[in-house]
């Protein structure tokens, strides 16, 4: 499985990593993160505003910062 984690770097960026990683933890998910820090490539993702978070290409969150339950919810049904 493939969680990008799509900002700039803010700390809201990295509060969102943060809780991804912990959510792939709690829910026992082997994934892969990659940081998505380029505007360009952001920019080609159906997104208003940053962070946001791609679970397996499929954009799940953005301009938030989502629960913890809320992203072991989304790992879980990919």
């Amino acid at each position: 499985m493939e969680v990008k984690i799509l900002g700039t770097g803010c700390p809201k960026c990295k509060r969102l990593e943060q809780i991804a990683r912990e959510a792939a933890s709690e829910a026992g998910v082997n994934a892969t993160f990659v940081k998505i820090t380029d505007v360009n490539e952001i920019m080609s993702y159906p997104i208003a505003s940053t962070p946001a978070l791609v679970v397996n290409g499929a954009v799940k969150c953005s301009g938030r910062l989502p629960s913890k339950e809320e992203v072991i919810g989304w790992l879980r049904a990919s």
